[in-house]
């Protein structure tokens, strides 16, 4: 039998529909469809999801151009409604519980028989028909294909969420979900078309299935057309994507046709091992490994597909599909799968939504390159704009453009690397995260996110690092003092350096703090957020006294770098973290109260699992090797608190508290009932320490940031040795009036801190809110303080194709101990640098951003 080439081919795509105010999975297909003319769409099981079918072609450019055309129409027309379309293998936001599926006896059926496989159908594929007119043909092809379906399934992946908006850590969930079904999986090893159709009919009279159109095979002979159909794809928001697919599908096709006319007997790979390749291409994508089938070792995927596109180069030559298809598939691997491109979105914005936005945007084809210039390892640089251009400093690239000393060797490193590697890492490492729970809960998002970490690392040098940590030493001892003679003597008030009406207005300053008078240490965990503003130099932005956070990120970041950068990392020369855990613990220990024994007990006590910040919990707690307690494992007998397992019960000593003082003071204990004067009334008897003490607030707050360089000079005797912003106290009516005067140039926010969203910054306000914060001032000036917009310094930041300026700040981390009649102060090495989000100077987690590891180089040997 002699077939006239090409094949003709025809894909039939299925689209989820998508609220644009909510960004949720819309169930509104049956309206859609009424006002769709094309004969082209039709209904899919769930009501949020319409199927388009392409006409028939020979021509591979034909058919690209003939999708285009289809989502072009579908795009507009959902337009008119609402509504936008997302091909993607999964959406990731949408309630299952609102969605429905579609109004036909047979899709009701369905759900009454398969019922939670039904409910959560929430995933959409693309199968592609290539001509085969001998179905005896058909069949045993579709055997012979098998092989290569983990390489169709990891070009496609674009479900890495799920819609409650989840990380799956998959490229490519739709498969796993999709499995679950009773006719899923490799085609039969069957010889002709009647065996296939008596194993069909089985199928149906056994029950499992109600009719034909049930028959899920990854690959299967088309019910009513004379094609084999491809079925592992995920829906894909690049119509390049689909192109590639079914140019390479029909050049196997083609080629495994001429093998069983030639009668070649059929491979025989173990169904296991094809199952656990199927597997590997949902997990990893085009990012990373693929299983060799032929040799059982992973691979890279992009060699498994340079090697699948030699060996069928003489079909696509055939067809004429070859230097359409190379390129397409050179694309593939550079631009890297679907489902990279949408955690580099979330990574890089920090919203579900930017990710819902991102694939209408790529499914109508709106979306620009992602990586113009085509990734050349040498140009990660290119178009990174030299110091003299912008105001801020950058801290790895001089006003000629020319990388730093220190950054050169690092720099060369990541473009030895280049771009496709680096982004391979960069979804490893946010995969990784979330499997681990390094995670964090960002505002107005309802599941944890993984903590963006950037893969171009933060370099400070050893006089740098030298300096600061004199300098914050020096400061945190300071505010130490501060705290403990503001719950004592109070004599700096009585000096006249702190005005009395500042700590009146302290909303930090609480009674319950002077249940720790006497106590030399207050501040046993301390930091200080800093920004660079020129080399080696560095002024304070805010402090935290209270309950600081970040030490466990950055301990991970480095382990993530050790990890999935390796090629990166130095043998030599940067100062380890490894002793950090050991500095927590010795603080700790060494916060014990006066009636502590030999045996010192400590406990990290948290909020549990749903705490935003679990997963630094649980690494202090591990990593110091001491118990994570919650409140209600707490009991207080005769002034001694203990934590109760059942009927037995351990002496805690020393109550690492990571829990906001309300919290922790209106929580019930083991027993039932309320800690509070329990605890209270340990600290006060020398049973207990709580680190860090209540009411260090008042340390945070931004009034009395402004006299913290008075009370380095006070408590001290001594020069500050870092600076810090210049800050005007709202409640003092004059500075009210200058802040009122300039506020589209100032910063303006709470004078505890707060929630960052609380954060006015005029230069990026906008009316609305400018106008609010006037009010605000007006009405209740107290609340806030005012200063100038400090310009942070820029970094190198990858953005999946090259390196690009993004504004950072850097926490550092201060642990305080009693040392006889003094209080001795360290700086643990391990340094949190956050990025601020794109086109903004504000570096803030709730704005979003991401974060950085940090690397302090060694001092030069002599």
């Amino acid at each position: 039998m002699v077939d006239v080439h090409p094949r003709k081919i025809g894909v039939e795509e299925e689209f989820q529909l998508i609220d644009v105010r909510t960004r949720r999975l819309a169930p509104r297909a049956p309206q859609l469809l009424a006002r769709l003319s094309d004969v082209g769409f039709v209904a899919e099981m769930q009501r949020c999801v319409v199927e388009a079918n392409s006409t028939v072609h020979t021509d591979l450019a034909a058919l690209r151009t003939d999708l285009k055309a289809k989502r072009a129409l579908l795009v507009s027309t959902a337009a008119t409604m609402g509504l936008g379309v997302a091909a993607a293998g999964s959406a990731p936001l949408g309630v299952p519980e609102e969605i429905r599926v579609s109004d036909t006896p047979r899709f009701h059926r369905m759900l009454t028989e398969y019922q939670l496989l039904a409910r959560e159908q929430l995933i959409c594929g693309t199968q592609v028909h290539v001509e085969i007119s001998d179905r005896d043909e058909a069949v045993r092809v579709a055997h012979r294909i098998t092989p290569h379906l983990p390489l169709f399934l990891a070009l496609s992946a674009s479900s890495p969420f799920w819609p409650d908006g989840s990380d799956t850590g998959y490229a490519s969930v739709r498969p796993l979900m999709w499995i679950r079904w009773p006719t899923t999986g490799p085609s039969p090893p069957v010889s002709s078309a009647a065996e296939y159709d008596r194993l069909v009919a089985d199928l149906v009279s056994s029950g499992a299935i109600t009719d034909p159109g049930m028959v899920y095979f990854d690959v299967r002979p088309s019910s009513h057309l004379p094609t084999l159909e491809l079925r592992v794809c995920d829906s894909c928001p690049s119509v390049d994507t689909i192109t590639l697919v079914t140019g390479l599908y029909r050049a196997l096709v083609d080629r495994e046709v001429a093998v069983v006319r030639a009668g070649d007997p059929p491979p025989v790979p173990s169904p296991t091992l094809v199952r656990a390749a199927m597997w590997r291409a949902a997990r990893s994508g085009v990012e990373g490994d693929l299983v060799d089938l032929d040799a059982s070792l992973p691979r890279p995927a992009a060699d498994i597909l340079a090697r699948f596109l030699a060996t069928v180069r003489p079909q696509l030559e055939d067809n004429g599909d070859w230097e359409l298809v190379t390129q397409l598939a050179a694309d593939a691997v550079e631009r890297g799968s679907s489902s990279a491109r949408q955690r580099r979105v979330l990574r890089r914005r920090g919203k579900m939504t930017d990710v819902v936005d991102h694939l209408l945007a790529e499914t109508a084809g709106h979306a620009e390159p992602s990586y113009p210039g085509g990734g050349s390892q040498c140009a990660l640089l290119h178009g990174y704009p030299p110091t003299r251009h912008r105001a801020p400093y950058d801290e790895a690239i001089g006003s000629d453009g020319v990388p730093r000393s220190h950054y050169l060797r690092p720099l060369q490193s990541l473009a030895r690397l280049g771009a496709t590697t680096l982004r391979m890492s960069q979804d490893a490492i946010a995969q990784t995260q979330s499997a681990e729970k390094v995670t964090f809960r960002p505002r107005g998002e309802g599941s944890p996110q993984p903590f963006p970490m950037d893969v171009v690392p933060r370099i400070v040098t050893a006089a740098a690092w030298q300096g600061l940590q004199r300098a914050l030493e020096q400061r945190v001892t300071a505010l130490n003092a501060f705290l403990v003679d503001i719950y004592g003597r109070r004599e700096i008030l009585a000096a006249g350096v702190l005005p009395p009406e500042v700590l009146d207005l302290a909303r930090g300053y609480r009674s319950t703090g002077d249940a720790s008078h006497g106590r030399a240490v207050r501040a046993h965990v301390a930091a200080v957020d800093l920004a660079c503003t020129g080399p080696d130099r560095f002024v304070v932005l805010e402090d935290h006294l209270r309950n600081p956070t970040g030490i466990g990120y950055a301990l991970a970041h480095r382990a993530m770098t050790q990890r999935f950068l390796g090629d990166l990392w130095p043998a030599t020369g940067i100062v380890g973290v490894d002793g950090t855990p050991e500095l927590i613990f010795r603080t700790l220990a060494d916060a014990a109260p006066p009636a502590a024994g030999d045996e010192v007990t400590v406990a990290v006590l948290d909020a549990g699992a749903r705490d935003p910040g679990w997963f630094e919990h649980v690494m202090l707690a591990d990593r110091a090797g001491v118990e994570l307690v919650q409140t209600d494992e707490l009991v207080v007998r005769d002034d001694v608190v203990y934590i109760q397992h059942g009927p037995s019960f351990t002496r805690v000593d020393v109550l690492y508290s990571r829990i906001d003082e309300e919290t922790l003071l209106s929580s019930t204990g083991y027993d039932g009932r309320p800690l509070r004067s329990g605890l209270l009334g340990a600290v006060r008897a020398g049973t207990l320490t709580l680190a860090n003490a209540l009411g260090n607030g008042v340390g945070d707050d931004r009034s009395v940031y402004r006299y913290v360089p008075a009370m380095i000079e006070y408590y001290l005797g001594q020069r500050p040795l870092l600076d810090q912003v210049f800050t005007w106290v709202c409640a003092d009516p004059a500075q009210r009036d200058h802040v009122l005067t300039r506020l589209d140039e100032l910063v303006v926010r709470p004078v505890d801190g707060g929630d960052g969203a609380e954060i006015m910054v005029g230069p990026e306000a906008g009316s609305a809110e400018l106008e609010r914060r006037h009010l605000e001032l007006l009405t209740h000036p107290e609340r806030f303080v005012a200063h100038e917009l400090v310009t942070t310094s820029t970094h190198p930041t990858f953005d999946g194709d090259g390196l690009y300026p993004r504004h950072v700040d850097l926490r550092a981390f201060v642990y305080l101990r009693p040392d006889r009649t003094s209080v001795r102060a360290e700086v643990a090495p391990a340094l949190l640098t956050r990025v601020a989000p794109t086109g903004s100077a504000v570096v803030d987690s709730s704005r979003g951003g991401g974060t950085k590891d940090t690397w302090i180089l060694e001092p030069p040997e002599g």
